[in-house]
């Protein structure tokens, strides 16, 4: 006999049922994304605490170029897959192994900074119209030179080469990718801006964050040169 009641009843038991799962494995998936985003939280914080203790053992001047190498090898660990690592002792072995060559590419960088501030203090003196006219192409190169320099990293710890094709690649890679250049430089400027309305995170993740957002960029342009170059050899 049809029974239209038992067939309601036994729908809403189902739905509800079905609900419940679902609800349940809901509420799973959210804590599980919550304790995912929670987990790199901690992991960018640690290694900007390490970045930040490396570069005052090494009294800054000598630590701050090692420790952003081993910064940037950690992250880029990361960005490939390699989430379990051991952060300290990767960063700990980049760090002594890299103390000297680093801060021989840290000399270069700070001569190539203080020759930018030079110009800069040169063409802010001269204000003659037809002077400021010449300084437009001074201008453009030293915003390629600054690009170039925020792949350098990037580069280093990606690329196994000399520190003259370090500059070059770096460079290289820089012009050919306009579309990397501009999310890293939005992805510094929304950084910087929360830092400076919040400064307290600047301990925490000033230098991790920072050099996530370029090693990210990077490794983008990184993989889509890769990429041509297989095409290109398999023609």
């Amino acid at each position: 006999m049809f029974n239209a009641e038992s067939i309601v009843y036994n729908w809403i038991k189902r739905n509800c049922k079905r609900n419940k799962e679902r609800e349940v494995f809901m509420n799973k998936l959210s804590m599980s994304g919550l304790f995912t985003l929670t987990e790199w939280i901690a992991r960018f914080a640690y290694v900007n605490l390490l970045w930040i203790c490396f570069s005052v053992l090494g009294l800054v001047v000598f630590g701050f170029f090692p420790a952003t190498v081993s910064m940037f090898t950690v992250i880029r660990k990361w960005i490939m897959g390699e989430s379990d690592i051991p952060v300290f002792r990767t960063f700990w072995n980049t760090f002594k192994k890299e103390f000297l060559r680093s801060n021989g590419l840290g000399i270069v960088l700070t001569l190539l900074a203080g020759l930018i501030l030079f110009d800069l203090n040169y063409m802010k003196v001269d204000n003659g119209n037809f002077l400021q006219l010449i300084h437009i192409p001074l201008y453009l190169l030293i915003f390629a030179i600054l690009l170039t320099v925020l792949y350098i990293f990037p580069v280093y710890v990606h690329y196994n080469v000399k520190f003259i094709q370090l500059f070059k690649n770096a460079f290289y890679i820089m012009l050919i990718n306009p579309l990397s250049n501009i999310v890293m430089l939005i992805g510094m400027a929304a950084t910087l801006f929360v830092m400076r309305v919040l400064p307290g995170l600047f301990l925490f993740f000033g230098g991790s964050i920072t050099s996530g957002i370029i090693m990210v960029s990077c490794y983008l342009a990184f993989q889509k040169l890769e990429k041509k170059q297989k095409e290109a050899q398999s023609l």
